[in-house]
């Protein structure tokens, strides 16, 4: 497949709503899309700022408040395998997992070592557990 044609199969994908919000409210997701996508560009760079659920957020927004803005995030095959892994498959990879994995026991033991507060403590871990579960349970994405 060429790289023509791979955009064109990830635009295919892509999900846009018929119907965009009024003005007011296209500011807003555009807002977020902008505000998320580049959280998630710097999350590509800085190991650790967990770049793939700002990249989810950046989609959603940009697609009830900017086509353009969608077509450009799709027009990125990076961008697009990864959002498309999720919104078909339910999948998330390996590599992710193992980053916010990292970064979680990293948190936790910041907060011990910083000597924070028990019950920040125990409510980080909980958080962070249950994070870990959800993540371990997603399937690794398959490709064809």
């Amino acid at each position: 497949m060429g790289e023509k044609d791979e955009v064109e199969h990830h635009l295919h994908h892509a999900i846009v709503p018929v119907d965009m919000p009024p003005p007011a409210m296209r500011v807003v997701y555009i807002t977020i899309s902008l505000v998320c996508l580049v959280i998630a560009l710097l999350g590509a760079i800085l190991p650790l700022l967990p770049g793939t659920p700002f990249l989810l957020i950046a989609a959603w927004a940009a697609s009830r408040g900017s086509r353009r803005i969608h077509d450009w995030i799709f027009a990125q095959p990076a961008l697009a395998k990864i959002i498309n892994d999720w919104r078909h498959q339910g999948a998330i990879p390996p590599y992710a997992k193992w980053l916010a994995t990292i970064m979680m026991i990293g948190s936790i033991s910041l907060l011990v070592w910083r000597e924070a507060h028990w019950g920040v403590v125990l409510g980080m871990l909980v958080i962070c557990t249950a994070s870990a579960i959800f993540l371990w349970t997603r399937p690794n994405p398959k490709r064809a």
